[in-house]
């Protein structure tokens, strides 16, 4: 029984992108680059390509540690530990030169006061580091979430909640690391995000859910496409290199990482826009200044909720079928 509905509970995010203007009917053809070795990365729920290597982190349950991948044979070449306890690490976003951000965002039951980030090395061989730390809450209480994006412009990190109408929040420009800082609601993106990256172009940037990607202008979040991706047990990493090669990647030991192709050639609604203008004002009123939704999300929410409600219903019928009769 308890597959069985985890198996309603994730058709659900399938059934609304289905439903949403722009779906794609085919999915894009994934390229298989290598597998994860390392019996140690059994849930994969974040990724980063930089430098030739790729980052990975496992979902909840492990420690603050991330695994450097060498892509050319799938072994593990580097392993960084930092003090603390983790929670629930779920994402990984590029922070510069041989270093990522490591988000410890999740939280299932909505019952964080905060989340964190930390900003850890990587690279070959083993190490153990001080990270530094931050924490991040949110201006309308708690949220779960698996996408930590870093714009590459100017650093600025962005958390995607993990809900059925997505939604993207912008940290403080300057991170104090003595917190907290407070995230600032920008716009509603794509529906049960678990991850996301944005394109060295500084242009665009996507994200993923189970089953589809969606390709967003930057600053304007213009969805210019929306793409199924090919078949994964369950779909939680996607990197873009500097060279704009996207690479999926999925939980399960020996779980293998795809290379798809992405339309990014897709015309932007600003294509006079700068890397400098990318990122929205932290001011106090800046959620005043993004929330509106645009045009073309207000006419595509009604199938979200759609989908939502009848997801709900679904789940509902099973439960009350599969209780024990007097």
């Amino acid at each position: 029984m308890r597959n069985l509905l985890a198996g309603l509970v994730l058709a659900v995010p399938f059934a609304i992108g289905f439903l949403a203007p722009g779906a794609a009917v085919e999915p894009a053809p994934g390229e298989p680059v290598f597998r994860f070795t390392d019996p140690e990365i059994t849930e994969s729920s974040g990724l980063v390509a930089r430098d030739g290597l790729v980052v990975t982190v496992n979902d909840s349950g492990d420690g603050n540690r991330i695994f450097t991948v060498d892509p050319a044979t799938g072994d593990t070449v580097g392993t960084t530990r930092w003090p603390g306890e983790a929670r629930d690490i779920e994402a990984l976003a590029p922070a510069g030169d041989g270093e990522v951000w490591v988000g410890d965002i999740g939280d299932n039951l909505g019952s964080r006061d905060h989340v964190e980030v930390a900003r850890v090395p990587f690279g070959r061989g083993e190490r153990e580091v001080d990270a530094p730390t931050y924490e991040l809450v949110y201006p309308d209480g708690p949220h779960d979430a698996e996408t930590l994006l870093a714009d590459p412009a100017t650093g600025r990190l962005y958390v995607v909640a993990k809900e059925f109408i997505g939604r993207l929040y912008a940290a403080p420009e300057r991170l104090d690391p003595d917190g907290p800082n407070e995230l600032t609601a920008v716009d509603q993106v794509l529906g049960i995000a678990t991850d996301g990256s944005f394109h060295p172009d500084g242009r665009h940037l996507v994200l993923r859910n189970y089953g589809q990607a969606a390709v967003y202008t930057w600053p304007g979040l213009e969805r210019v496409a929306q793409v199924d991706l090919p078949s994964q047990p369950q779909g939680e990493g996607l990197a873009i290199s500097e060279t704009g090669e996207v690479l999926l990647s999925s939980e399960g030991e020996g779980a293998e990482v795809l290379r798809v192709e992405l339309p990014f050639d897709a015309p932007s609604a600003s294509p006079t826009a700068s890397p400098s203008d990318a990122s929205p004002p932290a001011s106090p009123n800046a959620d005043s200044e993004r929330s509106a939704v645009p045009a073309d999300d207000e006419r595509s929410l009604w199938p979200w909720a759609l989908g939502g409600v009848a997801g709900i219903v679904i789940v509902g019928v099973l439960l009350r079928s599969l209780r024990p009769r007097d």
